[in-house]
């Protein structure tokens, strides 16, 4: 299938195993019931998965008679939809005028040498940890902000992203 190569979908993403089958069936059932759409069956695969397998959207695809293309218009045009698997925590910086010129390059840099995240990596090897670059979040005043998991971390500097990270760490091993 040529989406499965654009998205490098591997032999072993092709095959799914019975359990994941079944919640999709049980999704493709409540799809029917509700006539729900494109939009709320991605948001239901990837709230069962943690983001979106292309192997799910083209079962779904098949099932339902959507085409992929539709699927992956809506998924590409949504910032909340995520094809590759996340992590735990979601860290969002922001990359803003305000937040950059008070120091938000200095922030993302040591978030990216705590995580030990490579160049185009977006999410750690242990799936602890997301990074994510927005252009605003909205809180200008509060300059530089991160983001974890929801809760907004306001003044940020490097050091203080540092202790935050680790708190977060901390947990994992507890």
């Amino acid at each position: 299938m040529m989406l499965e190569k654009a998205y490098n979908v591997t032999s072993e993403e092709k095959n799914m195993d019975a359990a994941d089958i079944e919640k999709l069936e049980e999704m493709h059932r409540h799809y029917i019931e509700s006539g729900g759409n494109a939009i709320s069956i991605l948001q239901d695969i990837q709230e069962e998965f943690g983001y979106l397998p292309v192997k799910m959207i083209s079962w779904f695809s098949r099932k339902s008679g959507i085409p992929e293309s539709r699927f992956f218009g809506i998924l590409t045009f949504y910032t909340q939809f995520h094809l590759k698997p996340r992590g735990k925590n979601i860290v969002t910086a922001c990359c803003g005028t305000v937040c950059h010129v008070k120091g938000a390059h200095r922030v993302l840099s040591r978030i990216t040498k705590e995580l030990k995240l490579k160049e185009g990596e977006e999410t750690t090897k242990d799936k602890l940890f997301t990074l994510e670059k927005v252009n605003c979040i909205g809180a200008c005043s509060f300059a530089p902000v991160v983001v974890i998991n929801k809760q907004i971390n306001a003044k940020m500097t490097p050091d203080k992203i540092a202790r935050r990270l680790k708190k977060y760490r901390d947990e994992k091993s507890e």
